[in-house]
């Protein structure tokens, strides 16, 4: 699976990317001296010829779904007063990574579309990206401004907590890192369409993955009206080769960055691992692979016990300390890699219909997944389980498939939230060279009695009545095998 933001071969060639500790951001106020972060700040510049000074504008965009206003001017130059070689749109906003693939985008657009063109970048925590260097790449590639925002608390609340919440799991495995992060950076380019009066959205996902059916199923859920720029489904750009000497012959800066013999996705959640000796599933993978996690025999010889506090099917705290969503899961993953928690390697059936084989590390989700179904063991009866792990697996596919905002998920969700209000309290769990074992489980809401599960006979629970209720659940099976028998 692709970067975040260019779905393609950008981010083995275009970005380092770097995890801080913390809170993730990159975002910096107008003016702040470089390398000084400020989370929730969007800085978004009007990028001017060569030459010329460019010009800030500040605009306040906290996390999750407030919103400040971006003034923008509109792009000079010939291409944005007739169409293009394939039409005439005014202005697109572009999910932009600074990668190879999205910095031929920008030209490919106003060549072939005589459109301005709006970068967006979002941090969904896949690390901080230096501000400079992705106002430098899309100054050079032609756009006319480059606009960032912060996601990380809302893809945690608003997206991985509700995943988390119904169990959903793709195909035994898959814990859906880059099928959750895909509508909350679509919805985001929507409102920013909206705001700097965008009539169109590109993004640069390949004609053979899921994501491009994750972004455009967004795009038309929240704005039907934006038209739909894919470049890889419509250009004769067919490899690395044909973007770097189209680069070139429209003086687009090739990224120098080393490319990696593999494709990533790093969000907050995960980070996923395709390509290269990954393609035969035969072959196992390099440990110099692996970035989040420790190989498991390299881990740690003394267990580490950790409690989860939980309300409401979703994680609030760490040993007894509150921390918000993204800041839980950031310091999730920091102890779930130092013992090699949450690799998977797994086949799976793509939407579009081919097999693909993945290596997924996904540390504090793997970690935040165990403590709520050991604390579901205590707080659900059988038949309300039993349904959740059905209606989990529709969930799931739903996500994976891109149908974020179909009313049928919205509608599992309310189902969801409604059974899991009670899954409220704790779970201790044991963290071992690879493994995440349960050591304790507490919940106000237990249905768990010790003098009715004791061995030991008890004023509720009579064993003498167990002698009917065999009788007549037994009867169909009795009946049936009186019938074989002639009896």
């Amino acid at each position: 699976m692709a970067h975040a933001l260019s779905c393609g071969a950008a981010t083995a060639v275009g970005i380092d990317l770097r995890q801080e500790s913390g809170a993730y951001c990159f975002s910096r106020k107008v003016g702040a001296p470089s390398g000084v972060r400020f989370p929730g700040v969007v800085r978004a510049r009007q990028l001017r010829g060569k030459g010329s000074k460019s010009k800030d504008i500040r605009c306040a965009m906290p996390s999750g779904n407030e919103h400040g206003g971006i003034s923008t001017a509109t792009a000079s130059g010939s291409d944005q007063k007739k169409g293009g070689l394939r039409g005439k749109l005014n202005k697109v906003v572009l999910a932009y990574s600074g990668g190879l693939d999205t910095s031929v985008i920008v030209p490919w657009l106003r060549e072939n579309y005589g459109c301005e063109v709006v970068c967006f970048t979002a941090d969904v925590g896949q690390g901080a990206i230096e501000m400079e260097g992705l106002e430098k790449k899309a100054k050079a590639s032609g756009a006319s401004q480059l606009v960032v925002k912060d996601l990380t608390e809302e893809f945690v609340s608003e997206y991985i907590y509700p995943c988390l919440r119904a169990g959903a799991v793709y195909e035994r495995k898959y814990l859906l890192g880059t099928s959750m992060a895909r509508p909350v950076i679509a919805k985001a380019m929507v409102d920013v369409a909206k705001e700097v009066g965008a009539d169109a959205v590109a993004h640069g996902c390949t004609g053979k993955g899921n994501d491009q059916v994750r972004f455009e199923l967004t795009f038309y859920a929240l704005n039907p009206e934006l038209k739909v720029v894919a470049p890889w489904r419509e250009w004769d750009i067919t490899g690395r080769e044909d973007a770097i000497e189209y680069a070139k012959k429209h003086d687009v800066p090739v990224p120098v960055s080393k490319k990696s013999i593999y494709s990533r996705d790093r969000n907050l959640w995960h980070l996923s691992h395709e390509g290269d000796i990954l393609e035969d599933p035969a072959n196992e993978p390099k440990e110099d692979m692996y970035m989040m996690s420790v190989a498991p025999e390299n881990a740690p010889s003394k267990p580490e016990y950790l409690e989860i506090g939980i309300i409401a099917g979703v994680p609030v705290s760490i040993n007894g300390r509150d921390l918000s969503p993204a800041s839980l899961l950031a310091k999730l993953n920091e102890i779930g890699g130092k013992h090699g928690i949450g690799r998977i390697d797994m086949v799976e059936n793509r939407l579009v219909g081919m097999k693909s084989r993945g290596v997924y590390e996904t540390p504090g989700g793997t970690i935040m997944a165990a403590a709520v179904r050991e604390l579901e063991a205590l707080t659900l009866d059988r038949e309300t389980m039993q349904w959740k792990d059905i209606i989990a697996l529709k969930y799931a596919e739903l996500v994976y498939a891109g149908r974020w905002f179909d009313p049928l998920r919205q509608s599992f969700d309310a189902f969801m939230e409604k059974i899991t209000a009670t899954t409220t309290g704790s779970v201790t769990l044991k963290l071992y060279k690879g493994s995440v074992n349960v050591a304790s489980r507490k919940s106000p809401h237990s249905l768990y009695r010790e003098d009715i599960s004791s061995f030991e006979n008890g004023e509720i629970y009579n064993q003498a009545d167990a002698e009917g209720f065999i009788r007549l659940y037994g009867l169909p099976t009795r009946v049936r095998a009186m019938l074989e028998k002639g009896i």
